[in-house]
């Protein structure tokens, strides 16, 4: 989805989405500690790895597995994030909680960087601009060349099966393709970006989200042809991600719901993955229908 996580873009996937104390040895049962901000912040050093895409990384500590995640695994991470002023943006670390959300839902940067990573790696990223929120993206995302430290815990694969027809033996169905997947109703509400949105069913909180939040969520994602392309729903299982490390169009749209809330969501390409993504993303306007289980903070 970047879950940017925007892209969240996360994932962002994120989210993920997408930490400095992941130069320490991981302790889950230890308190949280604030990430040190790396030393080689503001730019990537010479010794960085580069792509054709312009993406920059260098391990930190190498890993213990021998498999790399695909664009349409979920994977399990702790991470730190930096502006190249040395600002600290969000950090799992700091929280005490890995991320968990699919590949293809966060920036594109975490996308392409991640699948580089095998299970216990621990790698810094440096994630130019058109790789992550843009210039000036607003919303509470940073704008610019952003640093991140990420450390891979897990893979967990992409559903090789077709999607499953009904229930059988206590396996999830796959989530109806929507009526109104090709484009957005007349009544459904747009917003100054070009995201559109129906509730489907009220919630029963009050709270609405922050960018800077994590959620926890439940959802489906089609293309416009009706092609179920991502569902947490057909995995059984929600997931958790900052909603600052996702696409922007999941960024901007969650923090329109509250708890309990679900909301189907149309998704223009400039607030996705734009038309022709690559790297396993879908392309194009995407339709999501979402579900706000929790506001995690």
């Amino acid at each position: 989805m970047h879950f940017n996580l925007k892209s969240r873009r996360t994932l962002v996937p994120q989210a993920a989405a997408l930490a400095l104390a992941l130069t320490l040895s991981l302790n889950l049962n230890a308190e949280p500690s604030m990430p040190a901000t790396p030393p080689d912040v503001a730019a990537p050093p010479a010794d960085a790895a580069k792509t054709a895409s312009g993406l920059a990384s260098k391990v930190l500590q190498k890993g213990t597995g021998t498999k790399q995640p695909t664009a349409a695994d979920t994977v399990t991470v702790h991470y730190s994030g930096w502006t190249t002023d040395g600002k600290l943006f969000d950090s799992s670390v700091k929280r005490g909680q890995p991320s968990s959300f699919p590949l293809n839902g966060v920036i594109k940067g975490w996308t392409e960087g991640l699948q580089l990573m095998t299970e216990g790696e621990k790698r810094r990223f440096w994630i130019p601009a058109n790789l992550a929120y843009g210039e000036n993206p607003g919303g509470g995302r940073p704008g610019g060349l952003l640093v991140f430290d990420v450390e891979l815990l897990g893979i967990r694969e992409a559903p090789k099966a077709p999607p499953v027809p009904a229930v059988v033996g206590g396996v999830p169905k796959a989530p109806p393709v929507p009526a109104d997947v090709a484009a957005a109703p007349k009544d459904a509400e747009k917003s100054a970006s070009g995201l559109a949105s129906k509730v489907l069913a009220k919630g029963s909180g009050t709270t609405h989200p922050k960018a800077s939040d994590q959620v926890k969520v439940h959802y489906s994602g089609w293309t416009t042809d009706g092609k179920l392309f991502d569902s947490s729903v057909q995995r059984g299982q929600p997931i958790v991600f900052p909603l600052s490390g996702v696409i922007p169009g999941w960024t901007e749209g969650v923090q329109l719901m509250v708890e309990g809330e679900r909301r189907r969501f149309w998704i223009p390409a400039n607030l996705a993955y734009g038309e022709n993504p690559g790297g396993g993303r879908p392309g194009g306007l995407l339709v999501f229908d979402v579900e706000l289980i929790q506001i995690v903070k």
